[in-house]
């Protein structure tokens, strides 16, 4: 389930909304956006399953004039560090300034037959800020099928923060339309003069 909007009043009745721990989510979040006005937001709540548990989690993202905030709250069973079951909740801060990449894959059905503003069946969601990079090497090779020189690595280095991924089955048409417009206004915010940096 994903809910957007753009008020600190919609964000709240978002995570209300979403029925997961929202005293906890909701003190996290405001804690993180403090006074700054909500430009837009997305909270996005996921199921999954665990050998034979379940376990939910939920983000919310917070776009304001000058940040990007990430806030993931897990629940955890009982383990040898806690007799009961327990949440963890983090947020993360990150001056717009410093989201290096926004990536928005969509999987359409039928791409031959596509007609523009028909949403798609799954979007992915990938926004860098250069605190997690992957690195994705392989051994390097010639064209010489004969070779047996050492010829080192060859790879690639990819942004990889965060990765949020909604479907129209999964999470409904709504979750789509929603990731989809969060997505944009954080692109658009990414090149956009802000008045308070």
């Amino acid at each position: 389930m994903a809910k957007t909007g753009t008020t600190t009043q919609g964000l709240r009745a978002a995570i209300e909304r979403s029925g997961y721990y929202p005293a906890l989510v909701a003190e996290a979040v405001e804690a993180a956006v403090g006074g700054e006005p909500v430009a837009s937001y997305l909270v996005h709540q996921e199921t999954t399953f665990d050998a034979n548990e379940v376990r939910r989690h939920v983000t919310v993202l917070v776009l304001t004039g000058t940040r990007f905030i990430v806030s993931h709250t897990d629940e955890q069973a009982a383990d040898g560090s806690s007799p009961s079951p327990y949440a963890t909740t983090s947020t993360e801060s990150v001056k717009l300034e410093r989201i290096s990449s926004v990536v928005v894959s969509r999987v359409v059905a039928n791409p031959e037959s596509y007609t523009p503003g028909t949403l798609p069946r799954e979007v992915v969601l990938t926004i860098g800020w250069g605190a997690v990079n992957r690195l994705d090497l392989e051994p390097a090779a010639c064209g010489d099928p004969n070779c047996e020189a050492d010829h080192g690595y060859t790879g690639s280095s990819t942004a990889d923060d965060l990765s949020l991924r909604v479907s129209e089955a999964g999470d409904g048409p709504d979750s789509v339309r929603q990731t989809l417009a969060f997505a944009q206004a954080l692109s658009e915010a990414t090149v956009a003069p802000s008045t308070g940096r």
